[in-house]
């Protein structure tokens, strides 16, 4: 069985974006990218929501090339490009980058992957990570804390039917004093 881990970027008041979408105050530092980097080179499979993916799909495919890439923005591209992919959507048609993509039910199509042999999967968008959670399917979850406060936005946790007890397993502190906590699911 495979494990399933939802890790993004959060805000100390619990959002992964600011209103309107606005992600820039989670700039990583050198350090940061390279842990997130490093995630992506070890993740067996990638599930994204629409709207992360349209934001990834938009630039990383052709990091690399753009001029004044750095060797870390040149290893991250080529990792997410080779890194297996599902899309979860009923409105995008096409999909490319070692993706496929999924229009039926999410949970239906998470609870079969999550049975199958493979490599640990990541849950990548909100909207997504939060169906998952809702049906008690996340095994993980790696809060990349920024210190700032941004007032609203999206939220990294959903309304829940039930409690989710959680262990933690570990802590780190980045520069900026960024602070990782990875807490995983009490069955």
């Amino acid at each position: 069985m495979r494990k399933l881990t939802f890790g993004m970027n959060m805000s100390l008041d619990g959002y992964i974006a600011a209103p309107g979408g606005d992600l820039g105050w989670s700039v990583p530092s050198d350090e940061l990218f390279q842990w997130w980097s490093d995630r992506v080179g070890a993740t067996g499979l990638a599930l994204y929501g629409r709207k992360l993916w349209e934001t990834m799909s938009s630039h990383w495919p052709t990091a690399d090339k753009q001029s004044g890439a750095t060797p870390a923005a040149i290893e991250y591209a080529g990792r997410w490009r080779d890194m297996p992919k599902v899309v979860f959507s009923s409105t995008t048609s096409t999909v490319d980058w070692n993706t496929r993509l999924v229009t039926g039910d999410a949970v239906t199509e998470i609870t079969r992957l999550k049975a199958e042999d493979g490599g640990p999967m990541d849950i990548c968008g909100a909207t997504l990570a939060a169906s998952a959670m809702r049906a008690g399917l996340i095994d993980e979850y790696a809060i990349v804390t920024h210190p700032v406060l941004v007032g609203g936005g999206t939220p990294f946790f959903t309304a829940l039917d039930n409690w989710v007890n959680l262990t933690l397993m570990e802590t780190r502190t980045f520069p900026d004093s960024v602070m990782l906590t990875r807490y995983e699911t009490r069955r």
